[in-house]
């Protein structure tokens, strides 16, 4: 199924201008999605979306909205998506060789702001989960590294001091979860069980090496292999040095809002240099907190990117996406 996609969406490539990214991600992945009706999702970076655009109304106008292309262009394109959404344009239900595919575009310089410092908090979630990347010259999979290690100390402020290696993979699927409006109506309750379930083994591929890395700082213990002998059963340290450590690793723009809630101090390190502390309590002032900044984060993100999405795609598209959603929860 993998190879099968990638080959199909290394064909779609060809027919769209130069991309410096492209990743698959979603149900695509899901090694027991047999839907061959099932819509391909991907994320294409590129320099300069605008002129991106420009170039593919040229190649595949047939893939927007009618309207977005008789009033303003490429650059009506790009101006919805960097001021009204998160700056990422997606063009859904695009057929091409017998597939359905919707693929987003996204100024790279702003991918690499998102997974560095959680700014948007919208496709640095997206990239926390598996995804399969096509074309990388920028390497972003190093870049995404950072990304991975910031949700893993996010999801461990999060969790108690035992739980278990699907649990921790849980929460940090649930973390780009957390305050979206679409899972209030739109979304598969079960969502999250079933990405982690179906994508377990891909899951562990991308967060051995930090959880064994984490291990090594005593920021968690394995403790067992669980019953079935796939999944090891963990221990955290829950003090209140060991929790101040994980939300330093945090990304910068989620602790300029702790800080902001909870309060911060200047502290001189080793090095000479001037850091900023966040004031906390306990771990569980500190959890509750990230929790609280994370689920406004995502709500401002998600209700941004719908109404972005329901002016590029149109009345009719938009309705027709939602409609698929809506038939999965309802299935839910």
């Amino acid at each position: 199924m993998e190879g099968q996609t990638r080959d199909e969406l290394g064909a779609l490539l060809k027919v769209l201008p130069p991309v410096e990214f492209c990743c698959i991600y979603g149900s695509s992945l899901h090694p027991n999605n047999h839907d061959k009706s099932s819509m391909i999702d991907c994320i294409l970076g590129v320099a300069d979306p605008q002129k991106w655009h420009a170039e593919n109304l040229k190649m595949n106008k047939d893939h927007y909205a009618s309207w977005l292309v008789h009033l303003g262009g490429a650059k009506l394109i790009t101006e919805i998506a960097d001021e009204i959404g998160v700056g990422v344009h997606f063009n859904p239900f695009v057929s091409f060789n017998d597939k359905v595919f919707k693929y987003g575009v996204v100024r790279m310089h702003d991918l690499i702001q998102d997974l560095l410092s959680w700014d948007r908090f919208y496709l640095s979630g997206r990239l926390q989960k598996p995804v399969h990347m096509i074309t990388d010259n920028l390497d972003i999979e190093n870049v995404n590294s950072v990304n991975l290690r910031a949700a893993t100390s996010a999801a461990l402020l999060l969790l108690p001091s035992e739980f278990t290696e699907e649990s921790l993979y849980a929460g940090i699927c649930s973390l780009s979860y957390r305050g979206d409006l679409r899972m209030l109506f739109a979304e598969d309750k079960d969502k999250v069980k079933k990405i982690v379930k179906g994508q377990f083994g891909l899951f562990q591929e991308i967060y051995k090496p930090i959880l064994e890395e984490y291990a090594t700082k005593d920021l968690l213990r394995f403790k067992s292999s669980s019953s079935s002998g796939h999944q090891v059963n963990m221990l955290q340290d829950c003090s209140l040095s060991a929790a101040s450590s994980l939300v330093c690793s945090l990304p910068s723009a989620i602790r300029g809002e702790m800080g902001f809630k909870l309060g911060e101090r200047k502290n001189v390190n080793q090095s000479g240099r001037i850091v900023r502390e966040i004031i906390m309590s306990s771990k569980e002032e500190g959890a509750e907190c990230l929790r609280k900044v994370m689920r406004n984060k995502v709500m401002i993100g998600s209700a941004r990117q719908a109404v972005s999405g329901l002016l590029t795609v149109g009345v009719v598209g938009g309705f027709r996406y939602l409609g698929r959603k809506m038939r999965k929860a309802w299935n839910s």
